[in-house]
């Protein structure tokens, strides 16, 4: 036998045991928060056409996609991210709604991209979308589920650091920077490479005063006062008024009592470009990467034909599974799985036990045993699984209970 056919191809992995069952134990925990806010389930394909996730919406750069095509010729790819595919779902169903529709999902994402050595390519991730709803109430409330949703799988220390696509668009606009160089800078800010940043400002021609507010931004992080701050940083109109919406944002957070998780970061930026007002990521200790993403998009759904203001926020499940374990956080599973085992003779009486256990609701592993293995193999056996009891069915019609 080839042994490469035992191995999976770089960027995803198998789950079994206790780590399926913690995956699958934490996804409902985070799914019984999420309805807890009212929020639906919804489900859209794995894959659609490339068009929904082309450059115009903001999302994946294409050469980080995977894409085939179909029999018609028609370009299709594995969904790399969720937002846009809910918003076509959003405005094909829901049109007609002129009231705030409130959705949430579980689904795997797919991204080729070669940066990212030694992380998963493969993504499982569970979110939510606000749709219809331009309120910094709605802004409060998604940043309270995330916060909710992290408690109830099991983190007890997580940030949830939380800024606005205002504030820098602001800044950049008054000091006149051309896309390229907003790109640049933008991707210079996001690696935190701030020498990179002082480098690109001094090429360009602005006064030394704007220069300096760009060489402060990572200063710019912390509690409420760095509002405060940064507005007397600049007089620019867009920056000012996204200052005055993580403003109203903080004090509705300070009413669902969220302060000690919260923290304003005002150089954060994203590189989903459908983001046009506050952006929001959690961290937790164990991982370096954000194990939520999310943010406001007032545009996108225009884009599919439908006006509706729009916020939500994505779980990365398995980053956050990898930040529990490193944070020693553990469930103890209880397996409460029996096995009938039976001779070939037994069948009939085995059957019938197995299945009047099942409807009493217990879980039932039915084996016939092998007459090269031995009554300790079999218990051998049911100890790897994790198996409780073990019932045997001998030849004289016995049912034995095994130690």
């Amino acid at each position: 036998m080839n042994k490469g056919l035992l191995h999976t191809p770089e960027g995803v992995r198998d789950l079994y045991n206790e780590e399926c069952a913690m995956k699958l134990w934490v996804q409902e925990k985070i799914h019984q928060v999420l309805h807890t806010y009212g929020y639906r389930d919804i489900q859209t394909p794995t894959f659609e056409f490339f068009d929904i996730f082309n450059k115009d919406r903001g999302s994946v750069a294409s050469k980080n996609m995977y894409k085939f095509f179909d029999r018609e010729g028609n370009t299709l790819v594995l969904r790399p991210d969720m937002t846009p595919s809910i918003a076509r779902m959003a405005s094909k169903y829901f049109m007609e709604e002129d009231m705030p529709v409130r959705l949430c999902y579980q689904g795997n994402t797919f991204i080729n991209n070669s940066e990212l050595q030694g992380k998963l390519k493969e993504m499982t991730i569970m979110g939510v979308e606000c749709i219809g709803d331009d309120t910094s109430d709605a802004d409060a409330e998604i940043v309270a589920m995330v916060a909710d949703a992290l408690s109830k799988a099991g983190l007890e220390e997580f940030q949830i650091e939380v800024g606005h696509v205002d504030f820098l668009e602001g800044l950049m606009e008054e000091a006149g920077l051309d896309e390229e160089t907003q790109e640049q800078l933008r991707e210079l800010i996001e690696n935190k490479n701030f020498f990179g940043v002082e480098e690109l400002l001094s090429r360009q021609s602005m006064s030394e005063e704007q220069k300096q507010v760009f060489l402060k931004l990572p200063e710019l992080f912390g509690s409420r006062e760095i509002i405060n701050k940064a507005k007397n940083l600049t007089d620019n109109e867009k920056a000012l008024n996204g200052l005055d919406r993580l403003e109203k944002l903080y004090k509705i957070l300070e009413v669902y009592g969220l302060e000690k998780h919260i923290g304003i970061d005002l150089s954060m930026v994203s590189s989903y470009k459908y983001y046009t007002g506050i952006i929001l990521r959690a961290y937790t200790y164990g991982t370096g990467d954000a194990i939520v993403n999310g943010g406001r998009y007032n545009y996108l759904m225009e884009q599919f034909g439908k006006k509706a203001p729009s916020v939500g926020f994505g779980i990365h499940l398995d980053q956050l599974l990898v930040a529990m374990r490193r944070q020693n956080i553990t469930l103890e599973f209880e397996y409460e799985n029996s096995m009938v085992l039976y001779e070939k003779n037994q069948k009939k009486a085995a059957i019938e036990l197995a299945a009047a256990r099942r409807k009493e609701g217990d879980s039932i592993v039915l084996v016939r045993k092998n007459s090269r293995k031995s009554i300790d193999d079999y218990q051998e056996y049911a100890k790897r699984n994790k198996i409780s009891s073990v019932y045997y069915i001998n030849a004289d019609s016995q049912c034995i209970m095994l130690d």
